[in-house]
């Protein structure tokens, strides 16, 4: 630490990442559509892990019946179209190390297929939350977990506000 400030090297983020981070959220608040049809009820919030490697919940879920059409919530190519574990699961990438992920999905598309803001990608499946059917969608920056409101427009921008002290 110098002068009260953190040093570049002992910065939690590194300054070229920070700034490659921003740029997408810049990028991004130009419109990504949401998944699925309106309503969007968010049923489980994103919750960023206070490790890498903690229990999180690395997206949201979105409300909404089982057999809906999932959408590509922006253009990208798909990165991966199958199963993992138990779950079926559609990953885009966005270009500038944005990676989408929507489960479970029934995919329509294939590894490598282009797709377009607002194609049908898949139909939902039952099982992520309960009783209750849900997307969720996880959206990473550079392989880092961060809540996919910040592409939907869910988190308003901050603003600097004066603070009556000058100088």
């Amino acid at each position: 630490m110098r002068n009260g400030h953190l040093s570049p090297e002992r910065s939690p983020v590194a300054p070229g990442r920070l700034l490659r981070m921003l740029a997408a959220v810049a990028v991004a608040t130009g419109g990504w559509l949401w998944p699925v049809a309106a309503p969007h009820p968010v049923v489980n919030p994103y919750a960023a892990p206070p490790t890498p490697y903690s229990a999180g919940h690395r997206g949201i879920d979105i409300g909404a019946a089982a057999g809906s059409p999932v959408l590509a919530p922006a253009d990208g190519v798909v990165h991966f179209a199958g199963v993992v574990v138990d779950r079926p699961l559609v990953s885009i990438d966005h270009g500038g190390g944005v990676l989408s992920s929507l489960e479970p999905v029934e995919p329509l598309v294939a590894k490598g297929d282009a797709v377009v803001r607002g194609q049908v990608i898949g139909t939902l499946q039952p099982g992520h939350c309960g009783d209750s059917a849900c997307v969720h969608l996880g959206v990473r920056v550079d392989g880092e977990y961060v809540s996919p409101l910040l592409w939907l427009g869910g988190v308003p921008r901050a603003v600097l506000l004066p603070t009556g002290r000058s100088g």
